[in-house]
């Protein structure tokens, strides 16, 4: 389907974010990769799965990358098939089959093919989220389970304040660093808008220590997590500004032993796919009492 807002297709470089992906997988091959966020993240998915009482025979991994996630959701009981989805051909050659080659952003699925969609911090690099969503939910069979993890807004915080001052005091401008993201308070909205039933988001934080802020950065390049705005500069850093970064994130942000944190917010999203045996809120003006009456104090 086209995207719910034509304007937003231009958001991401979608050829940058692939080769981005590319690159975090060869690097994912040598000593000292990075992959412990995602595969952290993958965890907690498995462990709100493990509180639905409800088997799913057929899965899909969106933004599958290696395939960890897909692999453990194969191990689950009743898992017939899982279907890993990856737009890097480089990550998709080594996770487990069937594979398809696919963008979060147009999912190439018919409707009502899975009973699972599970998604690892790859659905905040759609440009058009209630388009994406909106694919997911009309790919779920009725009563199947969209339950997925991205980046929200306070991640990397830290990050975006450093550069954003570092780039206007040393250049007298700035440029987009940090991808945007959505906040807690719109992501259940943006289900219920998506046509899910019985939405839920919720957030956790994970703050990572590095010991500079080359570190981090050589992290979220190794992550594939790095700048694909289209917007973005295409020049490299200049030493003066990054130079200042770095004292400024030491100044403002660092720790007694001269480590600074980085913040990574997760939200999780979870919706179902429209089923009549799903519970309903009562009509409006069914309630036998009212609101006022129930607060009021006893006695």
């Amino acid at each position: 389907m086209p995207p719910s807002d034509p304007a937003a297709t231009t958001l991401f470089d979608r050829r940058a974010w692939r080769a981005h992906r590319d690159r975090a997988a060869r690097l994912s091959s040598k000593v000292g990769a990075v992959d412990f966020l995602h595969a952290e993240i993958a965890e907690r998915l498995l462990d709100r799965l493990d509180l639905v009482n409800r088997q799913f025979a057929v899965a899909l991994d969106l933004g599958a990358r290696d395939g960890g996630l897909a692999r453990a959701l194969a191990e689950r009981s009743g898992t017939v098939l899982v279907v890993a989805a990856e737009p890097s051909t480089v990550f998709l050659a080594r996770a487990p089959g069937p594979r398809v080659a696919a963008d979060p952003e147009l999912a190439p699925f018919r409707d009502a093919t899975f009973d699972l969609v599970a998604s690892n911090l790859a659905l905040h690099w759609t440009a058009d989220l209630p388009g994406a969503l909106v694919q997911l939910r009309r790919a779920l069979k009725p009563d199947g389970l969209l339950l997925a993890a991205m980046f929200g807004g306070q991640t990397l915080v830290e990050l975006r304040t450093v550069l954003f001052d570092a780039e206007l005091a040393e250049e007298g401008g700035v440029s987009p660093r940090v991808s945007p993201a959505i906040e807690l308070v719109d992501a259940a909205a943006l289900l219920q808008r998506a046509g899910f039933a019985l939405p839920v988001a919720d957030s956790e934080t994970i703050t990572v220590t590095y010991p500079s802020i080359l570190a981090l950065l050589r992290d979220l390049r190794g992550m594939g997590e790095t700048n694909a705005l289209t917007g973005r500069r295409r020049s490299f850093w200049r030493r003066a500004t990054l130079a200042r970064a770095a004292l400024l994130y030491a100044e403002r942000f660092g720790d007694a032993e001269g480590r600074i944190p980085a913040t990574f917010e997760i939200l999780f999203l979870c919706g179902w796919a429209p089923h009549p045996s799903q519970p309903k809120p009562l009509p409006r003006g069914s309630a036998t009492a009212r609101l006022a009456d129930g607060l009021k104090p006893k006695g």
